[in-house]
């Protein structure tokens, strides 16, 4: 069980970061667009909703990077940008993929080029890769070889926000000249996230504690200024990790807050675990058996089925409302 604890710790963490944010120029115009995560602003297109090349990028890493023209071969070094890019529709571009993708399903049939920081460089250049997006956890060395070979890199890192997922959506939907299914996909995921807010406002917020991780090697969730913690509060539940910063928490300060309810993946049998391990075991919530899982995927995943995880999570945390 600790080997399935530990593997899913380091996927999890793997999907999570915080870099600056991103913005870009648009053709001759050169209008910045914010990538702001608290306000996007919306990317400035032709009439039409299709893109003007040249394009100008300042990514999340402050890199400046100019698309010529629309690029055709892209690989993604990270599964949401790998889920964004379906998303959008642009799955047709994708030539690359890391062994972490694995949705939807058919993402099972584009080579994988290896992990998020160690991604197979020269399988990278022998698939003629004219663009390749990376998010969190992407090495620098990786980005400066790449670049030698002329391999045109872009990071896009929602800034480990809620609402900077969106602007990652708005800009890859810019560079792909796909603005128009971006500007739908973001109007379809905040009517989502609307819709749930509204069920559960003003109800009373209940403690949570959401397992990141758990065993030999520690204990890990989402504190204060996660996203996912921004979720929580979202969804009106009372995080009792908003008392550190970052993703490490104690067993002595699960136990002392001793949440209501406790929020797993369903994912690597981590319930059948967490119910029997020491400490855990104690728990009020485990006792009264409120220890609930969720497909974790859409929660520690910062891509566009970020606002059905939402909904999924507030589901848990208020189940009356969604009757």
């Amino acid at each position: 069980m600790k080997r399935k604890i530990i593997g899913l710790l380091t996927v999890t963490l793997l999907t999570m970061g915080i870099l600056s944010g991103c913005g870009v120029k648009n053709g001759e115009d050169d209008q910045t667009v914010s990538g702001n995560v608290e306000t996007p602003v919306e990317a400035e297109t032709a009439g039409d909703e299709h893109t003007v090349y040249p394009l100008t990028i300042e990514d999340s890493a402050g890199n400046t990077v100019v698309f010529e023209e629309k690029p055709e071969r892209i690989v993604s070094v990270a599964p949401s940008i790998t889920e964004t890019v379906f998303a959008l529709g642009a799955e047709g571009l994708l030539v690359g993929r890391t062994d972490y993708c694995d949705y939807p399903a058919e993402v099972s049939g584009i080579e994988s080029v290896g992990t998020l920081k160690e991604p197979n460089i020269e399988r990278i250049v022998e698939l003629d890769t004219d663009l390749v997006i990376a998010s969190t956890h992407f090495s620098e060395d990786v980005y400066e070889k790449l670049n030698e070979l002329g391999v045109k890199v872009v990071v896009l890192n929602p800034n480990d926000s809620f609402a900077g997922v969106y602007s990652v959506i708005e800009v890859m939907g810019e560079i792909l000249d796909l603005s128009e299914n971006a500007d739908k996909l973001n109007s379809e995921m905040k009517e989502t996230v609307a819709e749930v807010e509204d069920k559960v406002s003003g109800l009373s917020a209940p403690s949570v504690y959401y397992v990141v991780g758990y065993g030999e090697f520690g204990d890990f969730t989402a504190g204060g200024g996660t996203f996912i913690s921004e979720m929580i509060r979202m969804a009106n539940g009372e995080n009792i990790a908003d008392d550190v910063e970052g993703w490490s928490y104690s067993l002595e300060k699960i136990v002392e807050h001793d949440p209501e309810m406790v929020i797993v993946s369903k994912y690597y049998e981590t319930k059948a675990g967490l119910i029997e391990a020491n400490g855990y075991k104690d728990l009020s919530a485990v006792k009264a058996g409120n220890v609930f899982e969720i497909d974790s995927n859409m929660i520690d995943r910062q891509g566009p089925r970020i606002a059905e995880g939402f909904k999924a999570l507030a589901e848990i945390i208020h189940p009356d409302a969604f009757k």
